[in-house]
């Protein structure tokens, strides 16, 4: 695995914004417009991470998982790869990548445990086989930078490690978006350490000056964060609203 992200395949690909919300041809065919992409991205983070809950893994396996999901659809769509299965493979490939394996039957036994829709219940079979498709989908580049490490080095840099749980919360609801597959990793960790600081009163003015880092870039970041909570104003524990996501959910093809 690649010591320095700047010379990892994470850095090599990562996307314009413009590239990111592009919705798929055969998933527009389907009437599935950029928000309800967005949403079903949303949803589906949120199932990884009650899965994950299940089958008791650690956040950086988590964090991997949603930010292969997210890569996926960059080149795929939802219409070819159903992202009800799509989401447990994720989880399945990134516990085995970060060294946390998961046995696919497990995943199976808590979906059907969790799900009551028959959409969302797949055999090992699928997953495996599924697993597969998503190492084409990815190119085999499985390596993902997060931006958990910088965040508690940085926040100990600026001698406010009392925010880290704050931040780091913070860096969390940062997978309900795509913004791994658009900005480095430590660039995320400065934007939720910047909110942290104005939200808490902390004057981190003269720190962030002494980094030289592009402000521009960090209040962007911020910025998308803070809006993201102002337009969706999601449940932390369930998500979005059955009565919202069932209808976009509907659009996609019915399980073979």
């Amino acid at each position: 695995m690649a010591a320095n992200f700047w010379t990892s395949s994470h850095c090599k690909q990562l996307l314009d914004p413009e590239d990111v919300d592009l919705v798929p041809a055969a998933d527009r065919e389907r009437g599935i417009t950029p928000e309800e992409f967005r949403l079903i991205k949303i949803h589906m983070s949120f199932h990884i991470w009650r899965l994950a809950q299940q089958v008791k893994v650690r956040q950086r396996v988590v964090a991997t998982a949603i930010a292969y999901f997210r890569r996926v659809y960059t080149r795929k769509s939802m219409s070819d790869y159903d992202p009800r299965l799509v989401a447990p493979t994720c989880l399945y490939l990134a516990s085995k990548v970060e060294e946390s394996t998961v046995q696919a039957r497990l995943l199976v036994f808590y979906i059907k445990k969790m799900c009551s829709d028959d959409k969302y219940r797949f055999e090992i079979k699928d997953i495996l086989e599924m697993e597969m498709k998503l190492l084409e989908a990815l190119d085999y580049y499985l390596v993902v930078f997060h931006p958990y490490r910088p965040l508690l080095q940085l926040l100990q840099d600026a001698g406010i490690t009392d925010l880290t749980q704050f931040a780091w919360g913070l860096v969390n609801d940062t997978y309900k978006m795509d913004l791994i597959l658009i900005y480095p990793p430590y660039m995320i960790a400065l934007a939720c350490i910047y909110i942290a600081s104005v939200l808490k009163d902390k004057d981190t003015t003269a720190w962030f000056e002494e980094l030289r880092v592009d402000m521009n870039i960090v209040k962007n970041i911020s910025m998308e964060i803070l809006d993201f909570y102002d337009t969706y104003k999601i449940d932390p524990q369930r998500g979005i609203p059955e009565d919202k996501i069932s209808p976009v959910m509907n659009k996609l093809p019915a399980k073979a």
